[in-house]
């Protein structure tokens, strides 16, 4: 191993995902010189093994249910998915795993690129040990963003590596169906790769230690999920546990705490993540290796003037555009801080924070029905020692609702504080309800009053109608 000589930037970003990317572009457009490491492939896990394949997978799926929904159309899409079609368009997606498109990318921001595994050699500095063995040393000047994301994390359990099992990466990676798979787990990639693979004609037997689905959502997202994926061929277990699992002849046998054996070609544990912070040099500067990293409001890690965790790894909120929204505060942050900005905007929602992590993230759930939330549920608005009141109202109430599909289910709740007379959380499930989480998010996020949202008409006939009717049922 060889080492070259020291290089110098204004800041330099740990990982080349969406946030890191988004922190890069952020100091780049400030004047700042910036590099960017990354050992993968640019553009990260979800360009790659989440967001966009699992998408480009479940499309297809939820395009057909809705279809079976319309007289007229309902016919003639009764029959199977063309999985192969499916998998070459997601293959697409993902630009057939190769990143030279956000490469250039990069190039275009002036952010330069340096391939390898970056670890941190103390304050300011990261050495990278690129793929010809050669290491380089970067010091930053002002900042040093660590945005590395996060992995699936595994159970415990004995001889699972001989296993070979699934993790969100092969699930959303795969080049054919399995004819069976157990899925563990029951929160979003589980619920998510069981609709995709079902539907793709994997028969999934879901394995859910809790009482139900989708548990950080209100109750009713899950049941109608649950439901769904029952109806769709798939086995639902809730209150089981996995206590082993072997493969024996190429097939996978899961052993359950009840004592049930199930046995499938693949088994995908969809049980948690884990912050990629094991192996990037923390204990170099008095952190703990493998660690989350906590931050303030501006996104820098607690107790440092110069070393920020953005997106996945600071634990806030593990969502993609959520990290890209950390990402332009961060940037900007990071801008105002290295060119001596006298005043910065830390007021909440100024534009020097990350306001909307405590209490506006929104998140879509792409099975079938759609399952959209954003701000508290009621659960977490009255443990937070809100008063409120929940108004739920169903679909059915809606025009726009029945004439986007026959037999349209699905639910709404808005959750309103009472004393402020403003929205603390919304959930929709439903059909095509993805699209309609934004304007929650704007209402809840801009502190609308809700008689304010009198004024904002719904258009006619459309699903978001619901608005109207939840006001309604609000006012009485």
């Amino acid at each position: 191993m060889t080492e070259t000589e020291s290089i110098a930037y204004d800041v330099v970003v740990l990982g080349a995902g969406p946030v890191g990317e988004n922190v890069a572009d952020r100091t780049r457009a400030a004047g700042l010189s910036t590099a960017v490491v990354e050992s993968e492939l640019v553009g990260g896990e979800c360009s790659y093994w989440a967001c966009m394949p699992s998408k480009a997978l479940l499309r297809p799926v939820i395009a057909r249910a809705d279809a079976r929904r319309l007289p007229g159309l309902s016919q003639a899409a009764q029959g199977p998915l063309d999985t192969a079609a499916v998998l070459a368009r997601r293959n697409e997606y993902t630009s057939h795993w190769k990143d030279d498109g956000q490469v250039g990318w990069l190039d275009g921001i002036g952010a330069d690129l340096h391939r390898g595994h970056g670890r941190l050699a103390g304050p300011r500095t990261v050495t990278v040990t690129g793929p010809d063995g050669v290491t380089r040393t970067l010091t930053a000047r002002h900042a040093v963003a660590v945005c590395t994301g996060t992995r699936a994390q595994l159970p415990g359990l004995p001889e699972l590596a001989e296993v070979k099992p699934w993790t969100s990466r092969e699930a959303t990676a795969a080049q054919a169906a399995p004819g069976r798979l157990i899925v563990v787990g029951g929160g979003v990639v589980a619920t998510e790769m069981a609709t995709a693979w079902q539907a793709l004609g994997s028969r999934v037997s879901l394995l859910v230690r809790g009482k139900g689905l989708l548990s950080r959502m209100e109750p009713f997202a899950g049941e109608l999920v649950a439901e769904s994926l029952t109806e769709a061929g798939a086995e639902i277990r809730t209150g089981t546990s996995v206590q082993s699992v072997t493969r024996q002849n190429g097939t996978v046998v899961a052993i359950t705490d009840a004592g049930d054996r199930i046995e499938a070609d693949e088994i995908l544990f969809a049980t948690g993540r884990a912050p990629r912070t094991d192996d990037i040099g923390l204990d170099t500067i008095g952190l703990e290796p493998g660690s989350w990293l906590p931050v303030d409001d501006s996104l820098r890690v607690t107790g440092s003037d110069w070393l920020y965790a953005v997106g996945d790894v600071n634990h806030r909120a593990l969502l993609t555009h959520q990290g890209k929204y950390q990402a332009r505060i961060a940037g900007a942050v990071i801008a105002a801080r290295a060119l001596r900005v006298p005043i910065l905007e830390t007021d909440p929602w100024g534009a020097h924070v990350a306001t909307a992590d405590h209490h506006a993230v929104p998140q879509v759930v792409f099975t079938d029905p759609e399952a959209a939330a954003v701000g508290l549920s009621l659960a977490e608005a009255e443990q937070a020692g809100h008063r409120v009141r929940a108004v739920d109202v169903e679909f059915s109430s809606v025009a726009g609702a029945g004439l986007y599909a026959d037999g349209y289910r699905g639910r709404a709740r808005m959750i309103v504080d009472l004393d402020e007379e403003i929205l603390r959380g919304v959930t929709f499930v439903g059909p095509g309800v993805g699209e309609l989480i934004h304007s929650a998010t704007i209402a809840v996020a801009g502190r609308v009053p809700v008689d304010r949202l009198w004024h904002a008409v719904p258009s006619y006939p459309t699903i978001s109608e619901v608005w109207l009717r939840l006001l309604e049922a609000y006012r009485g």
